[in-house]
């Protein structure tokens, strides 16, 4: 695909600059008590549906075909992750097999390694770029027939994709309308709007590119890859187990990203109890003798 227009990257820059003021705004509230529960719990669903679409849905589901399920529940799936606000679906999924076939060279949409010099200048550049940088540059120019053709030919996919727009739309109509049918209130619709919609997006959206950026740069490594990959602990609750990034990317269609029982993966724990509900088959683990093999 072509280079992006001066309309996507404005859209883009919105998109990560009005959550981020609206975090602001809401810190000043909270310091306030311009708060309250129903605001936070609402914004916790908000942010478990959202995310989890992106980390199960998104990632492990359409991206590496982890795991099967039912068309009903792909698209569910999509529909929830593109309320994450992180891109049209087919778009999502064609970025980050791309960042799978080229990671950490050339061709790699937000690699943190951008620059060969290693100096202080180039290393935090790479790192603004792998973590918000690509999104007005790279973000959605990988070619969806070459990256993701089972999506681009799925009609239930390509409608989700086009109705974006609309997904965005409700991703901030949704915690208004609760909050309102909570307190009654139009004060109960902005802040249900303030904390479930835009500072739900800010720690999606952070959470998610810190993946990218942080993933790739600091943390551990045990596994024999060609890339800089690195597990992160810190970032594995809030992440849904993706910050055991380096095991990913040695073992990409492992449907279980914290291979050792004291690596939390709650995006695992997800799909194995979808699995026991009949909800989830064929799903892909790999066994301690070929993580072994893989072992530096």
């Amino acid at each position: 695909m072509g280079e992006m227009t001066t309309t996507e990257k404005a859209v883009n820059l919105g998109a990560v600059v009005i959550p981020f003021i609206a975090t602001l705004a809401a810190i000043v509230f909270l310091w306030n008590s311009w708060v309250t529960g129903a605001d936070l719990i609402i914004a916790a669903v908000m942010y478990m549906l959202t995310a989890v679409s992106i980390t199960v849905g998104f990632h492990r589901l359409l991206t590496h075909r982890s795991f099967q399920t039912s068309k009903p529940i792909e698209y569910t799936f999509a529909i929830l992750g593109s309320m994450a606000v992180q891109g049209p679906v087919i778009s999502w999924v064609a970025d980050h097999r791309k960042h799978h076939a080229h990671t950490d060279e050339e061709g790699d949409p937000h690699s943190p390694h951008v620059s060969p010099d290693g100096g202080v200048q180039s290393v935090f550049a790479g790192l603004w770029h792998a973590h918000s940088g690509w999104l007005m540059s790279s973000q959605g120019r990988a070619d969806w027939k070459k990256y993701a053709p089972d999506l681009y030919e799925d009609k239930g996919m390509r409608y989700i994709n086009r109705h974006f727009g609309a997904l965005v739309y409700f991703s901030l109509a949704i915690p208004a309308l609760l909050g309102f049918l909570v307190t009654g209130t139009l004060v109960g619709a902005l802040t249900g709007l303030l904390w479930g919609g835009l500072v739900r997006i800010f720690f999606v959206h952070h959470i998610t590119w810190s993946v990218n950026s942080v993933c790739h740069f600091l943390g551990t490594r045990r596994f024999d890859t060609d890339d800089h990959s690195t597990n992160v602990f810190w970032l594995a609750l809030p992440s849904l187990g993706e910050s055991w990034h380096h095991n990913h990317h040695a073992f990409p269609r492992s449907a279980v990203h914290g291979l050792k029982r004291w690596e939390p993966d709650p995006s695992a724990l997800i799909i194995s109890t979808m699995e026991k509900l009949g909800l989830a088959r064929n799903v892909i683990r790999i066994s301690p003798e070929r993580q072994a093999e893989r072992t530096r």
